[in-house]
């Protein structure tokens, strides 16, 4: 039986011995919701990369250490979110914050998820303004805020999983997920016209 078609918890165990190949089985299955949720957190590629790279470094190093105690996805999410905030952290010197790269991503990605066969110029351009205010908006929020509102309403974690994933009570995590939505709406206000018609 080839390491691909074993389950997540077989893999561990696995690679908790010495198997390699089951490492590298572990990484093929979950290297692509790493990086999106990387992706999602940092708007970079690059820096999305530089983030899952290091998060499999450590998830590696760590794997004698996995009791199971939750799921293996719910452990990357942990790891993947604690190399993002170092990210931040080493980067908190550095003012560039590039618009141009955002919204040059968001078009090819937004090009790529249309779903209507002809839709109207006005409508991709209103798309396209609401994505951007949104990517604007979230980038602006606390790097807490953001992993949780990424987690919950992109990767649609519960809350138990984001609880879990950033060892956080459940509790806190709803309140603050309440304040990251009142954030986000508050500065998406200037853009009334795009998310509250009248």
């Amino acid at each position: 039986m080839s390491s691909s078609s074993l389950d997540d918890a077989t893999l561990i165990d696995r690679v908790q011995h010495g198997d390699r190949d089951a490492f590298n089985a572990l990484i093929d299955r979950h290297s692509q919701k790493a990086f999106q949720f990387a992706y999602k957190l940092t708007r970079e590629p690059e820096m999305a990369a530089d983030v899952v790279s290091d998060a499999f470094i450590r998830i590696y190093n760590a794997m004698p250490n996995f009791k199971g105690q939750s799921s293996f996805s719910t452990w990357m999410y942990r790891i993947l979110t604690n190399c993002f905030l170092d990210q931040k952290k080493k980067e908190k010197n550095k003012q560039t914050v590039s618009l141009d790269s955002s919204s040059k991503t968001e078009e090819s990605n937004l090009a790529w998820q249309v779903e209507s066969n002809d839709p109207r110029p006005d409508e991709d351009l209103e798309r396209t303004e609401r994505e951007e205010a949104i990517q604007i908006a979230l980038s602006k929020l606390p790097e807490y805020q953001r992993v949780m509102m990424v987690m919950f309403h992109t990767e649609m974690l519960s809350y138990e999983e984001i609880a879990d994933a950033l060892n956080t009570p459940i509790g806190t995590v709803k309140s603050r997920l309440n304040r990251a939505r009142l954030q986000l709406r508050e500065l998406l206000q200037e853009h009334q016209e795009l998310f509250f018609p009248k």
